[in-house]
C-alpha cells in the first residue's frame, strides 16, 4: 500500500487537485488526511466534496474546530473572524457537522494521525523542535505518527533520543519512532510555495516528501474576488 499523507489544504482548490494529480501519478493506493480542510483559501465547499468523497481516514485541525464551532470565538482577529464566518456561509449544515465529529487522533494500518501534537492535540500545540516532539512521542503507541498545523516539513526520529531536521526522503527502521510532517498542501509555509504531501510506502517502508507546482496567482485572485486577506493566498 502507497498512502498519500496531505494537512492544510486550507480551502486551496488549485493547489489541492495539483497534489492528487501527482499522487495517482506515483501510483498511491489509499489516502489519509491530517485536518484543516478550510480555512484562508476560496474554495473550502469543492475541497471537501473532494476529500468526504473520498471516503478517506482524517483528522480535525484547528480551522475545522473553529468553522464547525457554533460560536464564534472572541479572541480572534478581525480578518480571522472574517474568514470563518465566510467560510461557515460557504458550507452545508452537513458539511460542518462532518467537521464537528472528526476525530483529534486515530490509528491508520500501522500509523497514527493527529494535527497538532499527541500531548493534547485538542490545544493545538506546534512541533518545531526535539522536545516537543518528544513530549508527542511519549504518548505515540505506532513506530509512525504523521502530523500537519505548523506548515513546515519536518521529521523527528527517536531511537535513545529525538533528532529533526528537513528532510526529503526516510526509510522506517525497527526500533524507532516517527514523527513526521509532510507540510502544507495549501498554504505552504517554508519558502517554497509549491504544495506539499507525502507518501509512506507500507511495503517499502519509506516517507518521500513531495512537492507540486500549481497555478498561485489563480489561488490568490479567487482570494481577492471573495474579499478575504490575500496575505493568505498561499
Amino acid at each position: 500500500m502507497r498512502y498519500a499523507i496531505m494537512s492544510d489544504i486550507h480551502g486551496n482548490l488549485e493547489a489541492f487537485e495539483a497534489v492528487l494529480a501527482d499522487s495517482k501519478n506515483q501510483g498511491c493506493t489509499h489516502y489519509a488526511f491530517l485536518g484543516d480542510f478550510v480555512g484562508y483559501c476560496a474554495d473550502p465547499k469543492r475541497c471537501l466534496d473532494i476529500i468526504r468523497g473520498m471516503n478517506a481516514p482524517c483528522v480535525k485541525g484547528n480551522h475545522d474546530d473553529l468553522v464547525s464551532l457554533e460560536r464564534l470565538m472572541l479572541a480572534l482577529t478581525p480578518a480571522a473572524a472574517k474568514m470563518i464566518q465566510w467560510t461557515r456561509k460557504q458550507l452545508k449544515p452537513d458539511d460542518l457537522e462532518w467537521l464537528r465529529k472528526l476525530p483529534l487522533v486515530t490509528n491508520v494500518a500501522n500509523f497514527t494521525m493527529v494535527h497538532a501534537t499527541l500531548e493534547r492535540p485538542e490545544r493545538w500545540g506546534y512541533v518545531y523542535d526535539s522536545i516537543a516532539a518528544g513530549m508527542s512521542m511519549n504518548n505515540q503507541t505506532t513506530s509512525v505518527c504523521f502530523c500537519g498545523h505548523t506548515h513546515v516539513p519536518m521529521a523527528f526520529i527517536r531511537d535513545t533520543v529525538v533528532r529533526g531536521g528537513t528532510f526529503t526522503k526516510l526509510r522506517v527502521e525497527e526500533g524507532r519512532q516517527y514523527f513526521v510532517n509532510f507540510g502544507a498542501v495549501g498554504q505552504p509555509r517554508d519558502n517554497n510555495p509549491d504544495a506539499a504531501y507525502g507518501i509512506y510506502d507500507l511495503a517499502q517502508g519509506t516517507l518521500e516528501l513531495r512537492r507540486c507546482p500549481y497555478d498561485v496567482h489563480k489561488a490568490q485572485r479567487k482570494i481577492r474576488q471573495a474579499g478575504l486577506d490575500n496575505r493568505n493566498s498561499h
